[in-house]
């Protein structure tokens, strides 16, 4: 068995929202990070998700309009994804595979920014992207999409190995969206399943409770029960990408677990 070498956690910004927006039946406010995670392999350097526009940290109402002010977002300029990639000693052109857990927008900003690496998708979330359903369509930000349209996509609807050493595997967990990704990294020290939004919060793993606003509820929960099965036979930590308690018990870049 292979590992990857590091595996950072990029610094988040916040939205502040109604928690039954994240997971059904849940009440009260509930501010969440947006992160990225940037996993450093001997043969590539991969990023898992591109959190929101790097502009928006100077101008957010400017990109997201009124939903910037509704959401409260929180976001400094040593938040952007390229500052914290160069922060950590890389180029943008270091980066050689960008993993698109889904496209909606709070992961999906600095795609752009990455125009020579290779970009893995879940097979139909792109399509879907661009003409979702009516009840999710505002979670899209589709001028994010557009500006990739040139970029070396690659649609997968399986799992998929990206190295071909199980150190870096590609999870198929559809139902948020039709093309949602997961991720399983494993380190000399520990396994991680980074979610990207399979799952939101703790008790949705635990409880298998799903969003409201999932594309597809029987295949969403379905997903959220792979990931408790792979939790056990890969021995891996879950990272929830969105859930508060993982984001204060886990550790930040600069820190890097390896």
């Amino acid at each position: 068995m292979s590992y990857a070498k590091r595996l950072w956690a990029l610094d988040s910004p916040t939205f502040t929202l109604d928690s039954g927006i994240l997971m059904v039946g849940a009440t009260g406010e509930t501010t969440i990070p947006m992160p990225a995670y940037l996993i450093e392999h001997p043969k590539g350097l991969v990023l898992f998700d591109t959190m929101l526009v790097p502009d928006a940290a100077d101008d957010p109402e400017r990109v997201y309009g009124p939903l910037a002010e509704h959401l409260g977002l929180k976001y400094t300029r040593e938040q952007r994804v390229d500052n914290q990639i160069k922060a950590l000693g890389y180029r943008l052109e270091d980066v050689t595979h960008v993993i698109a857990s889904h496209t909606h927008f709070d992961h999906s900003g600095g795609l752009y920014l990455f125009p020579h690496a290779k970009f893995y998708v879940g097979e139909g979330e792109l399509r879907f992207a661009l003409w979702p359903d009516p009840a999710g369509a505002g979670f899209f930000r589709q001028a994010d999409i557009e500006a990739t349209r040139s970029f070396n996509w690659v649609q997968v609807g399986f799992d998929h190995d990206l190295f071909g050493d199980g150190s870096v595997v590609v999870l198929h967990t559809p139902g948020h969206t039709p093309g949602e990704l997961s991720l399983l990294v494993r380190l000399k020290s520990r396994n991680f399943i980074l979610t990207g939004d399979t799952v939101h919060l703790r008790q949705a793993l635990e409880d298998e409770i799903p969003m409201p606003y999932d594309s597809n509820t029987e295949l969403a929960i379905r997903s959220i029960r792979r990931l408790k099965l792979l939790r056990e036979s890969a021995d891996a930590t879950v990272w929830i990408t969105h859930d508060p308690e993982d984001w204060a018990e886990f550790q930040h870049a600069p820190y890097c677990y390896e």
